[in-house]
């Protein structure tokens, strides 16, 4: 076991699925001498050669329309966005093309690739470098949508991400990369996909999450959920984790309308609604861009998810 950051454990996953497989691939802007703005690739392309680790142009839709077609030809191609930000321009290429390819091509064709891109906020890096926009992408059949929050889970989960036969979109969260250590095994291992994640047993309050543990000093016992795939998502272990405490919080980044938190609310609403002792309360971002200031004010920090704790507590 090594200790790592999550931004090593990204490289190091990285390192081993190239040295494992030949077919895999990795590129984007900066990826290759300079090892990309948060130095993710740092490293492989001295290792792997600028054939298996190269720089591309500043061309997002053609970073994943390239991508595709290596995909469709026999590789694993591994492309970094990288800002989350700036993946618009290849929206139509990702759900389009490489989430409709299984399904148009009637399964003679499918996109074995990975869309890696840091996202959110937390490095005060503005509204052009801070959103979360995963709810768009979650509202595509045909791919998948991965989000690690350990250095444990980013390895594994980025592995099972390459090996999957299917566009997976692994958005890391930056301001976890160095913020965050834990062991990690060496070599080749898998966190399998559509799974959750329990960080805190508790009875009294779920708390569906995508980071953060949360202190329970006021004598509420919390039961805190790391959802690591939001699609596909594991559905059941939503909803019993919202059946053994009758009440959930959702926190999210992203903005409150139309959001993830909200389709957790749903799920408890319709397949638990029974179960519960109050209404879900989401903790969210607000509904504007992300602030070029006052991003501590924007972001669900500890004293907004207690609040919302306590309100479900004491309904």
């Amino acid at each position: 076991m090594a200790n790592m950051t999550l931004i090593g454990a990204v490289n190091d996953a990285l390192k081993t699925a190239l040295r494992e497989d030949p077919s895999v691939l990795v590129f984007g802007e900066d990826v290759g001498k300079k090892g990309g703005v948060f130095l993710a690739t740092d490293g492989l392309q001295a290792e792997f050669g600028a054939d298996r680790c190269f720089d591309t142009p500043l061309s997002e839709d053609g970073i994943i329309g390239t991508a595709i077609g290596m995909a469709m030809n026999g590789l694993k191609p591994v492309a970094e966005i990288q800002f989350q930000d700036f993946i618009f321009p290849a929206f139509d290429q990702i759900v389009s093309e490489a989430a409709k390819l299984r399904y148009r091509s009637g399964g003679q064709y499918t996109a074995p690739m990975v869309i890696r891109t840091p996202y959110g906020g937390g490095i005060r890096g503005g509204l052009y470098h801070s959103q979360s926009g995963e709810a768009y992408f979650c509202h595509t059949p045909g791919m998948k949508v991965v989000i690690p929050s350990t250095p444990y889970d980013a390895k594994g989960l980025l592995l099972a991400a390459i090996a999957d036969p299917d566009p997976v979109l692994f958005m890391e969260p930056k301001a976890l990369y160095r913020a965050v250590k834990g062991e990690v095994p060496e070599g080749h291992y898998t966190v399998e996909l559509s799974t959750t994640r329990n960080v805190r047993e508790g009875d009294d309050v779920t708390v569906v999450e995508k980071a953060a543990d949360m202190a329970a000093e006021k004598g509420i016992s919390v039961h805190v959920v790391d959802l690591r795939t939001l699609l596909p998502l594991d559905e059941s272990a939503v909803v019993e984790a919202a059946k053994k405490t009758g009440r959930v919080v959702t926190v999210t980044e992203a903005p409150r309308f139309c959001g993830y938190a909200g389709e957790i609310s749903a799920i408890v609403a319709e397949r638990a609604i029974e179960y519960m002792e109050a209404p879900v309360v989401r903790v969210t971002g607000f509904d504007t861009p992300f602030p070029n200031t006052l991003e501590h004010h924007y972001l669900p920090d500890a004293r907004r998810v207690i609040d919302a704790i306590e309100k479900v507590a004491n309904f």
